[in-house]
């Protein structure tokens, strides 16, 4: 007797109700991430934006707050007051990191783009020293610490939030578009000079043009302000709740100096480690490279500027593509990547680049440090969020990174201009590649590689496939 093959039923092409609604929960919580992380990096482009047109346009309004007549002499003193800035990231990042801890990620991101806001449209309206004298660059200190301040705080309550919101296998990617923004920020600038070189003559561009590009800043953060009031917040009402309670048996609240310094001083210290080499290539590659490119190269500003700008472009979407990595190999690699070819191709790119009047040998060469930076920009965020826990994430990662930032990060564009009017630029290949050899060896041995994290613990395993949290407490730090 022939036997019929049967077609398979309706329900056999269906997937079983409890995987169905596996897939929707988990599409929902992609959609939620996707949502949150959009509402977050957007503030996070906006003051990055605002702190990079400052170097970016710093040629072109020097002049205008500073009495040295030599450009070399007034370009360090506007990269000076550009390092000024970076004297409140550590008060920014100890305010702000408390206020997340304490009241919840989502009140102080609003409130640091709004000082941000505030920052950029007192620049575009800010007298000039012909008017005022010497008022004029107090006015533009004060200004710039101000935003110093707000970036300070908004960096690591960004970090902070951007992991927490990440879904738990893909938290290396989502948390990539903080750099992703971070990157845009200056890129965005860049494009913002371009046209501007391009649209108006050089001697209005230095007359009145270079105020638009802050006024752009100040209303893309009221923009960003709007859309923040419908984030998520990522830490529990228990956590804000036990910020308005007594001290319980001894215990430190949350959010707080005692309870960072006497519980997690390690994880600080590995966060501070972890920053220095990161921040000084970065800085090096993205915003010093600029002026190191029109004062030693000859190629023409015009020029520099677009080698800066797709540069940047490429760079920026290449953080993703590391965050994805990261996701399957684990942060480690990455980091050592960074470090290992930081250390080997420093001190050759750098100098072939201040050698080269070749505008398509100066893009390829800065693309290359950009490549190794981006070992570590993609994913250090979430490196630092993950040693930390819950109750003090915001502030650990935030006064960590502010005080390596302030003190190495800042001050690579002042360093650099020192050294380039003493004509020891080669001083400055030599500070660049050690601070990368110093995080080296903090990457190989106070760091492991997929371990379980507080992240994990909180919120889902992203190594072995469980979505609960685990029991165990271990953490990225060597026992």
């Amino acid at each position: 007797m022939d036997k019929k093959k049967r077609s398979p039923g309706p329900d056999a092409r269906k997937p079983a109700k409890g995987k169905n609604a596996a897939d929707q929960a988990e599409a929902a919580q992609t959609r939620r991430a996707v949502s949150n992380i959009l509402k977050g990096s957007s503030g996070n482009l906006v003051e990055w934006f605002d702190l990079y047109v400052y170097t970016v346009f710093a040629a072109y309004f020097q002049s205008h707050f500073f009495n040295s007549t030599n450009e070399l002499q007034a370009g360090l003193e506007a990269m000076a007051v550009f390092a000024t800035s970076f004297l409140m990231r550590p008060v920014g990042a100890w305010f702000f990191g408390r206020y997340a801890d304490r009241h919840g990620r989502k009140a102080a991101l609003t409130l640091s783009v709004t000082m941000m806001s505030a920052g950029s449209f007192a620049i575009a309206i800010l007298p000039t020293q012909d008017r005022i004298g010497s008022w004029a660059m107090i006015l533009l200190v004060l200004v710039r610490l101000l935003q110093g301040f707000s970036v300070g705080g908004e960096y690591g309550t960004s970090a902070t939030y951007m992991s927490e919101a990440a879904t738990t296998k893909r938290r290396g990617f989502f948390s990539s578009f903080q750099y992703v923004t971070l990157i845009g920020g200056q890129m965005m600038a860049l494009l913002v000079l371009v046209i501007l070189q391009n649209t108006m003559a050089d001697e209005t561009l230095r007359a009145w043009g270079w105020r638009i590009p802050f006024a752009i800043g100040g209303v893309a953060a009221l923009v960003v302000l709007w859309l923040r009031r419908s984030m998520e917040e990522t830490i529990s009402a228990d956590q804000v709740a036990a910020t308005k309670n007594a001290v319980v048996a001894g215990e430190a609240q949350p959010g707080t100096m005692k309870l960072l310094l006497t519980q997690y001083w390690k994880p600080l210290l590995i966060c501070i480690g972890v920053t220095l080499g990161g921040t000084v290539a970065f800085y090096t590659y993205t915003n010093f490279i600029l002026k190191f490119m029109n004062d030693t190269s000859g190629i023409p500003k015009t020029q520099t500027s677009l080698i800066n700008f797709w540069a940047l472009f490429i760079f920026m979407l290449l953080q993703p593509v590391y965050g994805m990595i990261s996701d399957k190999v684990g942060r480690k690699p990455l980091l050592l990547w960074f470090g290992i070819t930081g250390v080997m191709f420093t001190w050759p790119l750098l100098s072939l680049l201040a050698g080269t009047q070749n505008p398509v040998f100066a893009f390829l060469l800065m693309m290359g440090g950009l490549v190794i930076v981006g070992g570590y920009t993609s994913i250090n965020a979430l490196v630092k969020a993950a040693l930390f826990p819950a109750s003090i994430r915001a502030l650990g990662v935030g006064l960590g990174y502010a005080i390596a930032n302030s003190l190495f990060g800042g001050t690579v564009p002042l360093i650099g201009a020192a050294l380039q009017k003493a004509g020891r630029v080669d001083l400055f290949f030599t500070y660049v590649t050690v601070a990368i050899a110093i995080s080296l060896v903090v990457y190989i041995f106070a760091l492991k590689n997929k371990e379980t994290t507080h992240l994990d613990n909180e919120q889902g395993n992203a190594w072995t496939g469980g979505d609960k949290p685990n029991d165990s407490d271990k953490d990225l730090i060597d026992a």
